[in-house]
């Protein structure tokens, strides 16, 4: 991962293990068309950096030599408050779904807040798994052929690229009185997930074994779904902890 300073009132773009630097080039170019320059790349198949990348990006190739590289998708999320995943599949899973308009309006309010919003994209195959799309506070799903639903990488970039400038001169923000705290960012929902699901195994809550992925799962999707402040988090650690505590002097 490079140490390059990134612009917190803009969302970060988060490409998750993209396959062909050609199209992490055309993301770039399609970014920088609407002034967005926080690009995040999550274990690149071919490696980084990517001279295919360097020769599609034409012209944005300063986005692609201040990207940041990480190993894991846990990393690129970790100071992102709420997330948005890109999908054009139905999901199991219970999310707020969102319109590229509607989901970009969203993140302009947020960002308005003083939080920082993150948006994955899924490699060009077969997209974002449910594992990637359970860490997400909502999904955006866009409207087109059902019988060929498939957009590119840097389609999609650019998709919600274009809402991102639409939404600018629409930002109406929502005042929310913090009482002394702050919202929670992603590395510390991912603390305290990993923490329950330390608990709940020792416990025995994660039974039968052959159901114990798909349970974490759904718990990781339920901890997503909730706007946590500090406090919260810190509370329900606490809480954690306490209850351990009683167990063992019982």
């Amino acid at each position: 991962m490079n140490d390059s300073v990134e612009n917190p009132k803009i969302p970060a773009f988060v490409l998750v293990r993209p396959q062909m630097g050609e199209n992490i080039g055309a993301a770039a170019r399609a970014m920088w068309n609407f002034g967005l320059d926080r690009m995040r790349i999550v274990a690149p198949r071919d490696g980084w950096p990517n001279p295919a990348a360097d020769a599609m990006a034409s012209g944005a190739g300063r986005l692609l030599d201040e990207a940041i590289v990480y190993d894991d998708l846990a990393g690129s999320l970790g100071d992102a408050a709420f997330v948005f995943a890109t999908t054009a599949r139905d999901r199991d899973l219970t999310k707020p779904v969102y319109s590229p308009e509607a989901a970009m309006a969203k993140a302009a309010e947020l960002i308005a807040q003083g939080q920082r919003v993150a948006v994955m994209f899924g490699p060009e195959r077969a997209g974002l798994e449910n594992d990637d799309i359970a860490r997400a506070n909502a999904i955006v799903s866009v409207p087109v052929n059902p019988q060929f639903a498939s957009l590119n990488l840097a389609q999609c970039v650019l998709l919600m690229g274009y809402e991102w400038m639409r939404a600018q001169a629409e930002i109406i923000p929502e005042q929310v009185e913090m009482a002394g705290t702050d919202w929670a960012d992603n590395s510390e929902i991912e603390h305290l997930a990993r923490h329950f699901e330390e608990r709940l195994d020792v416990a025995g809550f994660f039974y039968p074994e052959h159901k114990a992925a798909s349970m974490k799962v759904n718990l990781r999707n339920m901890w997503s779904r909730l706007p946590l402040t500090r406090a919260d988090v810190q509370t329900l650690h606490g809480t954690l902890r306490q209850m351990v505590r009683w167990k063992e002097r019982g």
